[in-house]
């Protein structure tokens, strides 16, 4: 039998976490995902399957701004980005998911700095 992959793990735990977690249209779910060299976020309305705000290290604004996507600089210009476009459309609660990652590191920035910036969750 072969070993359980780090990515099966993780995608055990978000799917555990899933179980209990809905985004609704009064508060989304906010849903982060990592990679190796970028990192993006989605606010999500699952009653109606759609997506309505996102930010990731692939924008250009966001681009121009990091040297890496990476690492914590990154994550923490994506989660500030993503509360700013949100506060724009009107969403300012949000359901925290965190993908199944752990949270620390990259994803407990990106968290911060959406705090910070005027999310609430």
């Amino acid at each position: 039998m072969a070993k359980e992959s780090r990515n099966d793990k993780r995608l055990a735990r978000h799917r555990r976490i899933r179980k209990t977690l809905r985004g609704t249209p009064e508060k989304p779910r906010m849903c982060v995902f990592k990679s190796l060299k970028n990192m993006s976020v989605q606010i999500i309305d699952d009653v109606s399957g759609s997506t309505l705000v996102t930010a990731s290290t692939l924008e250009k604004d966001i681009r121009a701004k990091i040297k890496s996507g990476g690492n914590k600089e990154a994550a923490g210009l994506v989660g500030e980005a993503i509360a700013k476009k949100s506060i724009e459309k009107g969403i300012r609660e949000v359901a925290f998911d965190r993908g199944g990652f752990l949270y620390h590191g990259r994803v407990k920035e990106l968290a911060d700095k959406a705090r910070e910036a005027g999310l609430k969750f």
